[in-house]
C-alpha cells in the first residue's frame, strides 16, 4: 500500500514537477510475469524516476545500512524503504556469494519486476562503464526478460552537504527487451553470461548517448565520487 501511496501521492507527483521528469518506451515492460529493469547508474536520484515510469511495482535490494541510519533522516529513509517493500540485503554475513541476486531470483520466481544497475554502482565520471554479469546470471536460467533503461540528466543534480538537489529535466527511456534465444541452453556458462552483458550495456548507451568505458571503475575513481 505504501509503495503506491509515495508513487501517486506522497513522493511521486513532487518528484515528478520538481526533476520535469519524462517517460518513453514504457510500453516495453510486460504487463505480467518476471522482468528485469536494467539501467544506467550516475546518481541517487536514478531509482525513482526508473521506478515512477514503471506500470508495475519495482524492487530493489538496496543494502542493509540504509535501513540503518542514525539521526532523523537516517531513520526516515531506513522506514520509507520497508515501507515501500524494498529488500534489505547484508553482504557481509550473507551465506550466498551474491546476496542482491539471490533475493533478486526470489522476486522473479514469484513475478515481481526487479531493477538492477549492471556497473553495480554509480558512475564516478558521468560515463557508461563495463558491466557486471549477475543481470544475466539471473535472466538466462528462465529467459526472463530484460529490459535496458537509460536515464538522463540526473548528473549533477545532488549536492554532498545540501539538502535539497537542484531542479533538472530527467528523462528515462525503457529499450525493448533483450531477445535471449541465442543464448538458451547455456545458463551456466560464463562466456554467455559476458556477451549477454555486454549487448545489455550496448543498448542502454544507445539509450544515453554515454560514453562507453570497457571497463570497471576504479577504487580510487569511486573514493573519489563519494569524497
Amino acid at each position: 500500500m505504501w509503495y503506491w501511496f509515495f508513487k501517486f501521492v506522497g513522493v511521486g507527483p513532487i518528484a515528478w514537477w520538481y526533476f520535469r521528469m519524462r517517460w518513453t518506451g514504457r510500453e516495453n515492460i510486460p504487463r505480467t510475469g518476471p522482468v528485469i529493469l536494467a539501467a544506467n547508474h550516475v546518481n541517487f536520484l536514478d531509482p525513482v524516476g526508473v521506478s515512477m515510469g514503471a506500470p508495475r511495482k519495482v524492487v530493489y535490494a538496496a543494502k542493509s545500512k540504509y535501513y540503518a541510519g542514525r539521526g532523523i533522516g537516517g531513520r526516515l529513509l531506513g522506514w520509507f524503504l520497508r515501507a515501500i517493500g524494498q529488500l534489505p540485503i547484508d553482504p557481509e554475513s550473507a551465506k550466498t556469494a551474491d546476496p542482491a541476486l539471490a533475493a533478486a531470483r526470489d522476486l522473479l520466481e514469484a513475478g515481481g519486476v526487479v531493477a538492477i544497475f549492471p556497473e553495480g554502482t554509480r558512475s564516478p565520471d558521468g560515463r557508461l562503464h563495463r558491466g557486471h554479469t549477475g543481470v544475466a546470471r539471473v535472466a538466462l536460467p528462465r529467459e526472463v526478460p530484460i529490459v535496458p533503461v537509460g536515464v538522463l540528466g540526473t548528473r549533477g543534480l545532488t549536492v554532498k552537504g545540501k539538502l535539497l538537489p537542484r531542479r533538472g529535466h530527467i528523462r528515462i527511456a525503457y529499450g525493448t527487451p533483450l531477445d535471449l534465444t541465442p543464448w538458451r541452453g547455456r545458463a551456466d556458462d560464463p562466456a554467455a553470461w559476458r556477451e549477454v552483458t555486454d549487448e545489455l550495456m550496448r543498448r542502454i548507451q544507445e539509450l544515453t548517448g554515454q560514453e562507453y568505458v570497457d571497463r570497471y571503475p576504479t577504487r580510487a575513481e569511486t573514493d573519489s565520487r563519494d569524497a
